[in-house]
């Protein structure tokens, strides 16, 4: 599989970060990318107002991902990123969203929202309920998260259980003490623990790190951006799982079962 990693920074209007993402759609078709994963939460932003998100939500089938969904109809391009989408509940969903072709083909909303870091994602975003599915791109099988997720290693395990050979991380990681540390050590290590890919896509920007990377299952670091908008491509090769997970057979040696949601 071929993915693609596109890293930007994520405006207050929306049609300007709509054209972003169609750019690299497009290039990353050239390409002949499979797969091409965008940051977390592309629809807007506003780094000095962080109620913006609230007003700059839209539904799955708004203006936003409606030019994106048309576009992917030319090729068979999966493409995956997060969205805030609004709720009755004078709150947001913070909604990864994989299409091709046309399609929405897979949602999932976040189940761990990122109250830390004197940060409280939950003021303005109610988490999910449900363990993301699989999906299959270019025969390999692909499970979801975002962000905060990443420090969590039952959702990963529970993917990898599931039959995920790729995870993918949408993300916005904030600045901060060690946090690019952080990064780069909890990404390599849900692919290695689990002996599966890595493909963590982070926006970069005045607030967030950027710093996308693709980590192979022995935790090898085989693609990385730098702090600055790029699009980085990256093979994923089967055989590589199945070697790892040959040597290091981590998980039929497990002693715990499959994680669940509390």
């Amino acid at each position: 599989m071929k993915v693609a990693l596109g890293q930007f920074a994520v405006s207050r209007a929306w049609q300007e970060n709509a054209s972003v993402c169609l750019d690299f759609m497009q290039r990353a078709a050239e390409e002949g990318a499979d797969l091409l994963v965008l940051p977390e939460a592309v629809l807007a932003r506003d780094n000095a107002d962080p109620d913006f998100v609230l007003q700059a939500a839209q539904p799955l089938d708004g203006p936003f991902l409606r030019p994106l969904l048309a576009s992917s109809q030319d090729n068979t391009l999966t493409t995956i990123m997060s969205v805030h989408v609004p709720t009755d509940q004078h709150k947001a969903l913070n909604v990864l969203v994989a299409f091709r072709q046309g399609e929405i083909i897979a949602v999932y909303e976040k189940l761990h929202l990122y109250d830390a870091f004197a940060m409280q994602e939950s003021q303005r975003v109610n988490p999910g309920h449900a363990i993301p599915p699989l999906i299959e791109v270019a025969g390999m099988k692909v499970g979801l998260m975002t962000c905060y997720d990443v420090r969590f290693p039952e959702l990963a395990r529970r993917l990898a259980l599931d039959g995920a050979e790729v995870l993918v991380l949408p993300a916005a990681w904030v600045k901060g003490p060690l946090k690019e540390m952080h990064w780069e050590l909890l990404t390599r290590t849900r692919a290695l623990e689990n002996t599966c890919y890595m493909v963590a896509v982070g926006e970069c920007g005045p607030r967030n790190i950027g710093n996308s990377l693709v980590v192979d299952p022995m935790g090898v670091a085989v693609a990385n951006a730098a702090e600055s908008p790029a699009l980085l491509f990256a093979d994923l090769d089967p055989e590589r799982v199945a070697y790892a997970r040959r040597v290091l057979p981590v998980l039929e040696n497990r002693r715990f079962a499959r994680p669940e949601l509390m």
